[in-house]
């Protein structure tokens, strides 16, 4: 079989080198990819994740059998839909359930209507009345972009000022362009956090194991907020007990919900979690496979991953075993210093054979046979061990084995949920 991946991060890295495993697999394309993906597919950098006309016209061109999209970006601009126009399989959401995660005002109101536990919120299009609403409120409060801002748009404001100056930037600076435009104010809720990602046929729903991403840029969930500067996974916090209580309360009622929107789900469905006192609530969908999470996750996926996806196409799910081991695995990022703000790329990458065997690549280039660092987040090792504490510990080790002129990567991935599990017992 030829595959196509759209996408090049390290999200896209992790799939790649997991669809590998299946020997009917002959040949990889991703699209655009990056440096060190090309160690395990055919980076084509040309055609980028958001020119679908030139992903369908490649398809054709070259007999893809199957296609995996897996940004958020050309999921909601309906690159699902365009490649199975032309006859192209594909793992991924279309355009009308892509919305799940491209609109965060639709998200509320589905889960308003359906019943599903969230944060209450209110939507506005104008500064004013936004600020206002937050005057009455007070805070901390949620202050978020409704559409896509490379996950970036959500600010978590302490105080009044701090959310009227994000719903300033918001609206009339359009600091994030349209996606801006609108945004959704959300009361602020306390709790531990929980990434459940899950396969779906848009019936059947298979959670994967429970994990945990680390998004604030230093030590101690502390700076700015980035696209993940790590991930754990299972996540301590989430027991038995509340998987139970999410799959009845939230992700079945979910798919349900999009079903009879006319907006049947079929792809990877995230779901971002928040334990509250008073039960799981859902913070974000999102649409497909979150980054770093995904790191973590498929090295424990012990079933095929193309028939699993190949299933959630097919809405043969049910008929599909999906396993993963009782391990436990992490993912520690290395990033540029100065992310996500200032920062300098262009160095080189040196890495030992064992570091490179567990590394997925996000922000990279090739020049000649010399791997240069090309981005905020440069890859990420990731180590899987029977206990947390073992797996943290060798994802350290690996890490060290990486090196670029300014490598930095927080010192305390995993370590909120080594002190939750032995808090636990």
């Amino acid at each position: 079989m030829k595959l196509m991946v759209i996408g090049g991060g390290g999200r896209e890295h992790a799939i790649i080198k997991k669809l590998k495993e299946n020997p009917a697999v002959e040949k990889i394309y991703c699209l655009p990819g990056n440096g060190g993906i090309a160690a395990d597919a055919v980076c084509v950098s040309e055609i980028g994740a958001k020119d679908i006309p030139a992903q369908v016209e490649f398809a054709k061109a070259h007999g893809i059998d199957y296609a995996v999209v897996a940004p958020d970006d050309p999921l909601a601009l309906g690159a699902v839909d365009a490649l199975s126009e032309a006859g192209i399989p594909c793992f991924g959401p279309d355009k009308k359930a892509a919305v799940i995660e491209a609109s965060k005002a639709f998200a509320k109101d589905l889960m308003q209507k359906y019943n599903i536990p969230t944060a209450k919120y209110r939507v506005f299009t104008d500064a004013p009345s936004a600020c206002a609403y937050i005057d009455a409120e007070g805070a901390p409060i949620v202050v978020k972009a409704d559409g896509l801002a490379l996950g970036k748009g959500v600010v978590v404001a302490q105080t009044v000022e701090e959310a009227k100056a994000a719903v300033r930037a918001m609206i009339e600076d359009k600091t994030f362009g349209q996606s801006g435009a609108r945004v959704v104010i959300e009361e602020y809720m306390e709790g531990p956090e929980v990434s459940v990602l899950s396969f779906t046929d848009g019936e059947t729903l298979v959670p994967m194991v429970s994990s945990m991403d680390h998004k604030r840029a230093l030590d101690g969930d502390k700076g700015p907020n980035t696209g993940g500067m790590g991930a754990v996974a299972p996540n301590a916090y989430y027991t038995k007990e509340i998987a139970a209580e999410c799959m009845e309360n939230i992700f079945l009622p979910t798919i349900r919900a999009m079903r009879a929107e006319g907006r049947p789900f079929r792809g990877c469905l995230y779901f971002g979690l928040m334990l509250t006192k008073s039960g799981p609530k859902v913070v974000e969908y999102n649409c497909r496979f979150g980054d770093p999470e995904t790191q973590a996750l498929l090295p424990l996926l012990k079933s095929d991953l193309l028939t699993v996806m190949q299933a959630t196409t097919n809405g043969t799910l049910a008929d599909v075993s999906v396993e993963f081991s009782t391990d436990s695995a992490c993912c520690v990022v290395l990033a540029s210093e100065g992310y996500p703000q200032k920062y300098e790329s262009g160095f080189p990458i040196t890495m030992s054979e064992e570091a490179a065997a567990h590394c997925y690549v996000a922000g990279a280039k090739k020049d000649s046979d010399t791997l240069l660092t090309a981005g905020g987040r440069v890859l990420g090792v990731t180590a899987v061990a029977p206990t947390l504490r073992a797996a943290v510990e060798d994802a350290y080790h690996l890490a060290e084995g990486v090196d670029f002129a300014n490598k930095y990567c927080r010192s305390d991935i995993g370590s909120a949920a080594l002190a939750a599990r032995e808090e636990r017992g």
